[in-house]
């Protein structure tokens, strides 16, 4: 029987921050306290100075992994994740070949199984031709069904009228959205094209992928979830315009609509990409200063529900192409949890929401079991910030596969320490428990 107690803890949990211990038995939480004994404890963290919170749960990540290892890997990103304090992620469908098939789902979920350090989900994808088979998709043990309703990797564009209707009608789990109209993408790209042809850069991105592509894709997904009572969770809003769309009056575990910002469209805007280029190219788009003003401003009135990464790597030599050729995303899954700290630390939002909107939010908008909050008899999934060592981020410290970070140079002011998945120590001051993978993702419903 191994025990984990974490001593003198300044615990952020459900609203309050207060000063506890936690004693961790067989990879649950068995209680919480301050004077806990260590009779039978294997492992003592003194944690003193330190904030304890729950696992951070990315619902929105690329691990490349099958098809696209060149990139990234699933054992790859996770161990980044883990070293940001992302404890659990749940992984889109858009590898190589496209899981729209259940044998293709489960052999993600076995990859998984033999090399990620932190928890998984996999998302099931869904097509204008698979829908019969998305509708086998088990329920209690994957995380939802995702449409990209806007250009994507392979067969995934779900432009059928029709399939998108009886999807909504009859999906028995949440689904999740890629908002962004196609006609309008394809009408402004050819524009643009004709006007700068070669001489293209990727400050016209958010031009090509605008407003108006967000908005139209958006309202029809809202409009599709009503009339059809559908669990609907709109993925990377990225604009003031959108925010209209979503409802702050009722409590999260009530919605049937809910939405997710991306840390990066919080972080960056359109200035930035003088300086990064290509390296902030993303769909969709990072837009004008206003968006990422108003965006925090929706998390903040709860519009937008969860905060995310969309975690998206690619080799440094694609990202050096021509705008026209150069894919989009971009590495982020190590460094959620610091960038909201610094949000923290800049008062623009407080730590009890960060914890809400990164931890508790995530687990209920998609009701993963027992997982997301600090509670006795939950899984321990737990992170160590210390909030006075800063970290700067550098090629040395990067550990995703793709090796760079359009944040390298930005010292955070804060630092994870410990990482704690399903109850074991899997990440401390720098260094892995390689050989303690993490575990399925269970839903309640």
């Amino acid at each position: 029987m191994s025990k984990l107690l974490i001593r003198n803890a300044r615990l952020v949990n459900e609203g309050q921050v207060v000063e506890t211990d936690v004693l961790i038995e067989n990879g649950f939480i068995s209680q919480i306290k301050s004077g806990l004994s260590d009779s039978g404890v294997t492992r003592i963290i003194d944690a003193k100075g330190t904030y304890l919170l729950p696992g951070v749960i990315d619902d929105q990540v690329h691990f490349r992994e099958p098809g696209l290892t060149h990139k990234a890997t699933i054992g790859s990103e996770a161990r980044a994740a883990v070293a940001g304090g992302v404890t659990s992620f749940m992984e889109m469908p858009n590898t190589v070949p496209n899981a729209l098939t259940q044998e293709l789902l489960a052999q993600k979920y076995d990859i998984a199984a033999n090399s990620s350090l932190a928890n998984y989900s996999f998302f099931m994808g869904a097509s204008n031709n698979n829908l019969d088979e998305v509708l086998r998709t088990n329920t209690a043990d994957v995380c939802g069904i995702k449409v990209f309703m806007g250009s994507s990797t392979g067969n995934m564009l779900v432009d059928n009228e029709q399939v998108l209707d009886r999807l909504f009608r009859e999906s028995p789990m949440l689904i999740a959205t890629h908002c962004e109209d196609e006609a309008t993408i394809r009408a402004n790209t050819e524009h643009y094209k004709a006007e700068y042809g070669d001489y293209a850069t990727a400050g016209l991105h958010p031009l090509i992928r605008n407003e108006q592509a967000c908005l139209i894709s958006s309202s029809m997904a809202v409009e599709l979830a009503r009339r059809h009572n559908t669990r609907l969770h709109i993925l990377h809003i990225s604009t003031a315009d959108e925010l209209a769309l979503f409802d702050n009056k009722l409590p999260l575990t009530e919605k049937r609509i809910t939405a997710e910002v991306c840390v990066h469209h919080l972080w960056f805007d359109s200035e930035d990409y003088a300086r990064l280029g290509n390296l902030i190219k993303c769909n969709p788009a990072i837009k004008a200063p206003y968006h990422k003003e108003a965006l925090l401003a929706g998390l903040l009135d709860d519009k937008l529900d969860i905060i995310a990464t969309d975690h998206a790597p690619h080799t440094w030599a694609e990202k050096q192409q021509h705008y026209w050729q150069a894919p989009s995303g971009l590495p982020l899954v190590q460094h959620p949890l610091l960038l909201m700290l610094d949000f923290v630390k800049q008062g623009k939002l407080s730590i009890e929401t960060l914890v809400r909107k990164m931890c508790h939010a995530p687990a209920d908008c998609f009701q993963i079991d027992r997982r997301g909050y600090v509670r006795e008899g939950y899984w321990a999934d737990l992170v160590l910030v210390d909030p006075a060592l800063s970290m700067t981020v550098s090629k040395e410290n990067i550990q995703y596969q793709c090796g760079w970070s359009p944040l390298e140079g930005h010292t955070f002011g804060s630092t994870v320490t410990h990482t704690i998945i399903s109850g074991k120590l899997a990440y401390e001051n720098g260094q892995f428990a390689t050989d303690q993978p993490g575990v399925r993702l269970l839903f309640s419903r």
